[in-house]
């Protein structure tokens, strides 16, 4: 071949770009993603001139309803994708956990950032630990998930819904309205709120959601030199952990309506080995379907086929019973 040839089989990379415009929510956690974000970016271009398009979602604006009423985490990132779409933002930085499953038609997640912490936490100002609650104590949670689990594991609680962002959250707890409340460790970690964390809680039988404690972002899918420059950004591991995580949810149906965990590690004794553990449950935590994954991963294929198998086994243990709005 060629020296011509070879070159032009090769695409040729965009120019560094000179102006880029994050859309977030204007919560102090989303802030941080953002602000994270912007660094990173302009480590990577330092010419770039990054700024940050501060929103309030309607996700953000209705807090005296649970998200699964008032149509879902998807309420987090459609006024974001406005932005993008009518072009006042480049990119939209959202935590992985609230992006859909399936992406709306011209939207792609374009990059996946390293994951932090995935666990879920328990936060309390008088107790030391979930088992240390008495009867009656009132728990918060605004994820279906963890309601299951609590109310399989501590029926002689009260589990109650918890809305607003992380900081209305802690001061809720803060007034005595919860003895306790449960949290994504990953949020209080980036705030820099760890102190507050009583007990981390194990992800066998506290399952993080999908996506839980990763950073997506989004872009137009007819913007690819944008992909292109977010590529550096991207963590391999990651990406295939929450692909195979992520296609167990879609396969599901996941969303605020179910309770389902889906959460994906690496052996660290066999290099490539993919493990999930994911669920599917009751909101009153009577019934569970469980299922259990473990395969060689060098792709996100790979990852797919994987949860495509888990996701597989739960439907033969009937979660679609347990799915609202699921064929059965």
């Amino acid at each position: 071949m060629s020296q011509t040839q070879n070159s032009a089989a090769i695409p040729t990379p965009p120019s560094a770009p000179k102006r880029l415009v994050i859309a977030s929510r204007e919560s102090r956690l989303a802030m941080w993603q953002a602000e994270h974000v912007r660094d990173c970016l302009q480590k990577l271009y330092p010419e770039c001139a990054v700024q940050i398009l501060g929103m309030t979602t309607r996700g953000d604006q209705i807090l005296d309803m649970a998200l699964s009423k008032v149509g879902g985490k998807g309420l987090f990132v459609k006024e974001l994708e406005a932005a993008l779409e009518d072009g006042r933002a480049d990119l939209a930085v959202h935590s992985l956990k609230d992006v859909p499953m399936v992406m709306p038609e011209g939207f792609d997640l374009a990059c996946v950032m390293a994951r932090e912490d995935a666990r879920d936490a328990f936060v309390s100002n008088d107790y030391a630990s979930l088992e240390d609650l008495p009867k009656g104590a009132i728990v918060g949670t605004s994820s279906l998930r963890r309601e299951a689990v609590l109310r399989a594991k501590f029926p002689h609680l009260e589990i109650e819904p918890l809305r607003g962002n992380l900081d209305t959250r802690m001061s809720k707890l803060d007034r005595g309205e919860y003895q306790a409340i449960i949290l994504a460790a990953a949020g209080l970690k980036r705030l820099g709120l760890e102190s507050r964390i009583r007990a981390y809680l194990p992800y066998d039988p506290y399952t993080p959601a999908a996506g839980q404690g990763a950073l997506g972002i989004e872009t137009l899918s007819n913007h690819p030199h944008i992909k292109q420059w977010l590529a550096p950004l991207t963590d391999l591991p990651t990406l295939l952990a929450v692909s195979a995580e992520r296609m167990i949810s879609r396969q599901l149906g996941g969303s605020c309506e179910v309770p389902l965990a889906a959460y994906a590690t690496w052996n660290q004794d066999q290099a490539g080995q993919m493990q999930i553990r994911s669920f599917v449950a009751s909101a009153d935590g009577k019934t569970f379907c469980l299922a259990l994954g473990n395969a060689k991963v060098q792709s996100i294929e790979d990852a797919e086929s994987l949860g495509l198998a888990v996701a597989t086994d739960l439907l033969a243990q009937g979660a679609a019973d347990l799915i609202p709005n699921t064929p059965k």
